[in-house]
């Protein structure tokens, strides 16, 4: 295979090797484990550049074949939330430039992902003189309008976030809905973005067997289940999902109905003491569907096509999401699928095709859709197949990955950029 490059992929914190569902783990994790590795299929060797949150790794791991895992001393090896992160962004950014100084072979270019590594890549450019790919995963503007006060980014990262747009060389967009978030709140020149969707992997996340997933995790063939799976966070809208559950109930007693929801801190969802879980389970115990609702734990991403497989429908409500993995990963298993329309969602998700729409923090209007869904399996069946239809043809990871490296190709190569406003989309 001939050799294509050297790709410093900057992620501060979400290491590819972490354990996905946590508080700080997520579709960012997913995507450098899932691109570096693809990048390297094709050619390209990569290093991961994240911090140290734990003193047991070595400095390198191997992730896999042409890709490592570099982990950066800055500040106590130990988790710290990323919003905890900025001022450690310094000495993130010294050791970064110490190992990649060391290397016999140099960089070819720098892919920096959320915006603390994008700091971290306008400085190793000066520094370095390498070209710059940024991600930045979401937005801290959007941020900002959704959650209010709540927002506990620090105050530097919008002024951060119009550095990387000016000083990036290529910015890859997720969704068309990214790019007009970036023209509507941040402006300038845009003439350096493109739109790259994310991927899912169809190998893991793939359609089984109902019955069987079913017998797997002690569900009865005859219950009608709604599920979810992702992180535990307000943002994400779990509360819609647990009061539409809760008017379908009371709208059919006796309808053998079960709420499936799968994430959190632990494993064991006993153990798990966030105070986001325990609030959603008061708000089930308040609503009366507490015994009807099973708070699963943290599961693996080997795990969740059974999970998927077992439902009836799939949902995921948020109240803004840039992208979004888990609706892929519901398509790709071919569950019927109800998404809130907002950013990443209306871009993966094709209303009354692949899936169903729904205004967020509208639990009258997802009940609704439950409902219907629930009473139409031939409805169910069609969505499912189309989702997964569409998700082969569209948003596998190798298709992310060549994309990515045709990006990559391009800048290296010195092409100019299409201008702004013909924003160019890198799909199929």
């Amino acid at each position: 295979m001939r050799y294509r490059g050297h790709i410093a992929m900057i992620s501060e914190h979400a290491n590819p090797l972490s354990l996905l569902g946590s508080e700080d783990a997520g579709g960012q994790n997913v995507y450098v484990y899932e691109l570096s590795l693809g990048l390297a299929r094709l050619g390209y060797r990569v290093d991961v550049f994240t911090r140290r949150d734990d003193p047991r790794p070595p400095e390198t791991v191997r992730l896999g074949p042409g890709v490592r895992v570099v982990h950066v001393p800055a500040g106590p090896p130990e988790f710290i939330r990323k919003d905890d992160l900025w001022e450690h962004m310094p000495a993130f950014m010294e050791g970064c430039h110490a190992y990649m100084a060391g290397q016999r072979r140099g960089y070819s270019l720098i892919h920096s992902n959320f915006w603390m590594s994008g700091w971290v890549a306008c400085e190793l450019k000066l520094r370095l003189g390498l070209p710059v790919v940024h991600i930045f995963h979401a937005l801290g503007a959007i941020k900002r309008l959704e959650q209010g006060r709540a927002d506990t980014s620090p105050r530097d990262r919008l002024r951060v976030e119009r550095r990387i747009l000016r000083e990036a060389d290529r910015i890859l967009a997720q969704c068309p809905a990214e790019v007009e978030d970036l023209e509507r709140y941040y402006g300038g020149d845009l003439s350096n973005v493109c739109v790259v969707p994310s991927g899912v992997n169809i190998r893991r996340f793939r359609v089984v067997s109902q019955s069987r997933a079913r017998a797997r995790l002690g569900l009865g063939p005859e219950e009608q289940v709604i599920g979810y799976i992702g992180r535990m966070v307000p943002r994400k809208g779990v509360d819609t999902l647990i009061r539409a559950f809760a008017r379908l109930v009371a709208e059919r007693p006796a309808a053998p109905l079960r709420l499936m929801i799968v994430g959190g801190e632990c494993r064991n969802p006993e153990e798990d003491t966030s105070a986001e879980l325990a609030r959603l389970r008061g708000l089930a115990e308040s609503l009366g569907v507490a015994s009807r609702t099973w708070f699963v734990g943290k599961r693996q991403p080997d795990e969740l096509a059974g999970y998927y497989g077992a439902a009836d429908i799939m949902v995921s409500v948020p109240w803004y999401e840039p992208f979004g993995l888990t609706p892929l990963e519901a398509q790709a298993c071919g569950r019927a699928f109800v998404g809130s329309a907002v950013g990443g969602i209306t871009f993966t998700v094709v209303d009354g095709v692949t899936g169903l729409l729904v205004p967020p923090r509208d639990d009258a209007a997802l009940a609704e859709k439950l409902a219907l869904l629930l009473d139409n399996a031939d409805l169910r069946q069609r969505l499912g197949r189309a989702a997964r239809r569409r998700v082969q043809r569209e948003f596998t990871w190798a298709k992310v990955a060549e994309h990515t490296a045709g990006v990559y190709e391009e800048l290296l190569a010195g092409l100019i950029p299409v201008p702004a406003p013909a924003v160019r989309v890198v799909s199929t």
